[in-house]
C-alpha cells in the first residue's frame, strides 16, 4: 500500500467525520425547536409549582436550564 501524503490523510479524516458531524449537526437543530417548545411548557409548569428536579427528570432538561426559563421574558 502505498504512502498518504498529509493532505491524503487530512481528507481522509475529514470524509470520516462528515457522516456523523452532519447527523449531529441535523439533532442540534431538532433539538433547538424542541426546545423552543418546551421552554414555554416549563413555565407553566413551573406556575403550578411543578419542581425543578422534577421537569429535569421528565424533559433532560439541566435544572439550571429550566429555572432560567421559568424567569418572565
Amino acid at each position: 500500500m502505498a504512502q498518504m501524503t498529509p493532505a491524503q490523510m487530512r481528507a481522509q479524516a475529514e470524509a470520516a467525520l462528515k457522516p456523523l458531524g452532519s447527523k449531529r449537526i441535523k439533532l442540534l437543530a431538532q433539538i433547538e425547536e424542541i426546545d423552543a417548545q418546551l421552554k414555554p411548557l416549563v413555565r407553566s409548569a413551573r406556575d403550578v409549582e411543578v419542581p425543578f428536579r422534577r421537569i429535569a427528570e421528565i424533559t433532560g432538561v439541566a435544572p439550571n436550564t429550566a429555572r432560567a426559563w421559568s424567569k418572565p421574558e
